[in-house]
Parts: C-alpha cells; structure tokens; sequence
C-alpha cells in the first residue's frame, strides 16, 4: 500500500516540486492551494506521468473553517496521512517597519503562522492514532537571522522555527518525527508575489548569483524522509553556494 503525502502550497515552487517527487518515489498525494485549475493540472501529471494517486483540496490555509472542515471530512482512504509538508506560506513587501501595510503583515501572519497551525491542528491527531508519521514545515534563513525591512516576514519564520521545536516536544512521545527545513534564495513566485508582480524587481533579488530552485528543497525534503525509522533530521539550512546567511551573499 502506498504511504501519502499532503503538500500545501502545492500550486508552485517548492510545494509543486515536493508533490512531483515524492509522486517519483511512490507516494499517493494529497495537494493544497488555492488555485483551482493548477491543482487539476498537478493532479493530471501526477496521474499520468508517475501513476500516483492524487486528491486536490482548494482552499485557504488561512481559513479556519475551510481548512477544517476539508481535513476533517477527508475519504476515508485519505486519512492515513504519512507525510505532512507545511509548505503554504509567503512574503509581501519590503519595508522598514514604520512603513508597513497592514494588510501585508495579516497576510504573512495568517499564511506563515496561523495557516500552519490550522492544517497541522487537523493533521496531527490522525498521525497520533497511527503511532507515526513526519511533518516537515518550510521554514526560511529569514527564522534564523533577521535583515533590514524583513521585520514581519523574518517574525513569522521565527516562529515557524520555535513552533518547529515545539511540535518536535509534543510529538515526540507518539513517535512523529518534525522536520524544520530553512532555504535561502530560491528563485520560485517567492518574489513575485512579495514585489507584487513587479517581475523586474523580483529577477534582480537573484541578480549575480545562482539560486536554489523549487527541486533542491524537495531533494533536501525527500533525503529528510528517507531516513531510517529511528532517525531524524531535526533542522536544515540550505543555502547556494553562494550565499552565507540571510543577509550575505556574494554576487559576481
């Protein structure tokens, strides 16, 4: 019987590529996000190319009520959920504190935080009455330094960080492990949509440098689940090369 995988954010990015290779390596997938017509394409290629089964769910993590209600009333066939990658979450804008929007800051903190906690809320006591299971929530370098105009954005990685740990505690006695996986540069939509589809200001965030891609972080993610039962990575930072840390990288 195949293991399953619930991705959110599977719509792009490293959500999209974890989906696509764990499909590689037998998983049935269950994807999330809130783009109707890519869930239906992910799930086609899912199908046709790598024969897995996939469930699509569209919804917003960051409503509680949807989020919930979808989890809770999953087929049957659907609940024995072996891997949950908390992948949804996003940037918006870049602005020195005293100029920040509002709205910017709820969305990172309802995607980032709250989205996190509602779909792993749902998740977890399914895993808990199977005795196993891996969750693996997608981090950043921004939890683990924080830079100029990061400010909300760097705070809502912080706590994925902490809740990392956290969850690490409180599951550790029903045999799940957790997984907090820190990228720095990847070049996905991560830009796009923290710019707000200014396209030129998000092409020169990666401008001198090679960035990491959406199939780095899944290589990084599959590597993590691989691992033999009584192992468990418990935190990855994965940079390119040529970046140190959140604040420096060497662009030539």
């Amino acid at each position: 019987m195949k293991k399953i995988a619930l991705v959110t954010g599977a719509t792009s990015g490293i959500g999209k590529a974890t989906a696509i290779m764990l499909a590689g390596c037998g998983f049935n997938l269950i994807i999330t996000g809130r783009r109707e017509e890519r869930l239906a394409e992910l799930k086609s290629q899912l199908e046709i190319k790598y024969k897995a089964e996939a469930l699509p769910l569209c919804f917003d993590i960051r409503n509680r009520n949807e989020v919930c209600n979808t989890v809770n009333n999953l087929p049957e066939q659907w609940k024995n959920i072996d891997v949950l990658v908390n992948n949804a979450g996003l940037a918006v804008g870049l602005n020195h504190i005293q100029d920040g929007l509002f709205d910017d800051w709820e969305r990172m903190i309802d995607t980032n935080i709250r989205g996190l906690l509602y779909i792993t809320r749902c998740v977890a006591p399914l895993m808990i009455k199977n005795r196993r299971g891996h969750i693996i929530n997608i981090c950043s370098v921004a939890g683990k330094d924080v830079y100029e105009k990061g400010n909300v954005y760097c705070a809502t990685k912080y706590a994925v960080d902490a809740l990392s740990k956290a969850m690490r505690i409180d599951m550790l006695k029903h045999g799940i492990k957790v997984t907090n996986v820190c990228p720095g540069a990847v070049e996905t939509e991560f830009s796009i949509v923290r710019f707000k589809d200014d396209t030129a200001q998000a092409k020169a965030t990666y401008a001198g440098m090679t960035p990491l891609t959406g199939d780095d972080i899944a290589g990084v993610i599959k590597f993590a689940i691989s691992l033999p039962p009584h192992v468990c990575i418990n935190d990855i930072v994965v940079t390119p090369a040529s970046q140190a840390n959140a604040l420096i990288i060497d662009r030539n």
